[in-house]
C-alpha cells in the first residue's frame, strides 16, 4: 500500500476521532490544519497540528497553506479530509487547485446545497422523508405567531457563520419555551456578527434515547455502500455542546434499513461524494424525523470504528484503490465521550443502559478522546478533562 498521509481539516474532537481511525486501522499518524486547534488535540501522539492560521478560512490562504504543506511531504500519498462544515465548503470551492496534490472525496458545490437546513427540508419533503415543521426568521425579528406550539427549537441556518461568531449566551441550539425566551435569543443574535437566517423548528418530544445518528460514505462511482446507524444514549448539556452526543450505542440488529435505503436514494440523487452525517429523532409513533445533513462525518463518528467499521477504510478503498468500498460488517459496541459514571446516572432508558454496560464490561466500550498508545501527557490531560466534566455539567444546570 502507498505511504499515506492523512491531512485533517479541523481542530476539534472530530479530528481526533478520524486520526484515531487512521492510526488504529493503518498505523499512520495524521496532520491537522485549522484556524484554531482546541484542547481535544492536546499532547497527542496520533495527530500533529501542522498549521494554525486565523485567516485559514479565506480561499487564498486555505489553498496556499495546503499546497505549501504538501511540499514538505513529497513522498507521501496525501489524503485530505474535512472535519467541519466550513472546511467542506472550502474544499468544494478550491477543488481544482488542490486536485493532483491531494486525493479527497468532496460533494460538488451543487450537491452541497443539500447541507443547507432549509433546502434539506424541501428535498426531504419531495421524497417523502419527514422533517420538523419550521419557519425562517432573522436575528432581531419580532415573531408574533407560530404555525406550531411551544417549546420551539431555535438554530442557525448557516452553521459555519454561527461557529465563527461570539456573543454572551451563545449556544449551538436553543429551546425557547415561550415568546419571551425566543425574543431574547433573536435579540442576542442580532447583537453579534451573525447575519444569516435562524430556523424555528417544531420540537419533537422525547428523551435522548429517541435520537438517531447515521454516517454514510458515497463512493466515486456514485454508489452509497457504507452506512452505520447509532443509538444515542445521552446528549451533552453544556452550551457549546448541546446537539452533540455524549454516548452512542451501536447494535447491528437495530439498523433502520428502510430509513437507510431512503437516505441512499437521497444522496445518490444529489450526486453526493464523501461522508454525510444525519441527525434525527423518532417520534411517538416510531417514525424518523430528520433534522439535518452535515457535509462530513459526525463529531461522534468514531462510534463507527467502535462497531467494526473504521472511518478510514472507505476513504482508502475509494481514493487509493478506486473501489469497491466494502459495506461495513458491524458488531455491537458503545462509544462515549462523557465519563461513564455520567452516562450511567443520566441515561434514563435502563434497558439500553444495561446493554451498553454489558458491552463495556466485555471490552466493547470505547472512550473517545484517549486512544491506546497515547503518552503520559495525554493521559494526564484526559484524566483532568474527565474529572472536570461533571463540574461543567453542574455549572450549566445539566
Amino acid at each position: 500500500m502507498p505511504q499515506i498521509l492523512p491531512v485533517l481539516l479541523g481542530g476539534d474532537a472530530n479530528v481526533y476521532g478520524m486520526a484515531r481511525s487512521f492510526y488504529e486501522t493503518y498505523g499512520v499518524r495524521s496532520l491537522a490544519v485549522c484556524r484554531r486547534a482546541l484542547p481535544a488535540l492536546a499532547h497527542s501522539r496520533i495527530v500533529q497540528v501542522a498549521a494554525q492560521d486565523p485567516a485559514f478560512e479565506r480561499d487564498s490562504v486555505f489553498t496556499a497553506t495546503l499546497l505549501g504543506l504538501a511540499e514538505q511531504y513529497p513522498g507521501r500519498t496525501r489524503l485530505l479530509i474535512s472535519c467541519a462544515d466550513g472546511y467542506t465548503q472550502l474544499m468544494a470551492r478550491c477543488a481544482a487547485e488542490l486536485r493532483g496534490t491531494y486525493r479527497f472525496a468532496c460533494p460538488p458545490p451543487a450537491a452541497l446545497a443539500l447541507a443547507d437546513k432549509q433546502q434539506f427540508a424541501a428535498v426531504c419533503r419531495a421524497v417523502g422523508l419527514r422533517t420538523p415543521q419550521s419557519i425562517t426568521v432573522y436575528p432581531g425579528d419580532i415573531v408574533l405567531e407560530l404555525p406550531f406550539g411551544w417549546p420551539v427549537v431555535v438554530k442557525p441556518a448557516d452553521s459555519p457563520a454561527w461557529w465563527n461568531c461570539r456573543f454572551p449566551g451563545k449556544r449551538k441550539v436553543y429551546l425557547a419555551r415561550d415568546a419571551a425566551e425566543l425574543q431574547e435569543i433573536l435579540s442576542a443574535a442580532a447583537r453579534s456578527s451573525y447575519c444569516g437566517a435562524m430556523l424555528l423548528q417544531e420540537y419533537i418530544p422525547g428523551p435522548d434515547t429517541r435520537l438517531g445518528v447515521v454516517n454514510a460514505y458515497c463512493a466515486a462511482d456514485g454508489s452509497v455502500p457504507w452506512f452505520v446507524q447509532g443509538q444515542p444514549l445521552l446528549q451533552e448539556r453544556t452550551p457549546e455542546g448541546i446537539g452533540n452526543y455524549a454516548a452512542v450505542l451501536v447494535e447491528p440488529a437495530r439498523q433502520d434499513t428502510a430509513l437507510l435505503e431512503a437516505l441512499r436514494g437521497l444522496l445518490q440523487a444529489a450526486g453526493w461524494r464523501g461522508f454525510a452525517n444525519f441527525d434525527l429523532k423518532y417520534d411517538r409513533r416510531g417514525e424518523p424525523v430528520l433534522f439535518e445533513l452535515n457535509p462530513r462525518q459526525g463529531r461522534a463518528a468514531y462510534y463507527c470504528d467502535a462497531a467494526g467499521a473504521p472511518l478510514a477504510r472507505p476513504l482508502v478503498e475509494d481514493l487509493l484503490f478506486g473501489g469497491p468500498v466494502t459495506p461495513p460488517a458491524l458488531r455491537p459496541a458503545v462509544w462515549y465521550t462523557a465519563p461513564w459514571g455520567v452516562v450511567r446516572r443520566r441515561c434514563h432508558n435502563k434497558l439500553l443502559l444495561r446493554r451498553a454496560a454489558l458491552l463495556r464490561r466485555r471490552g466493547r466500550g470505547y472512550p473517545h478522546l484517549l486512544a491506546p498508545g497515547e503518552g503520559m501527557a495525554r493521559q494526564i490531560w484526559f484524566a483532568a478533562r474527565q474529572a472536570g466534566y461533571g463540574r461543567k455539567l453542574r455549572k450549566n444546570g445539566g
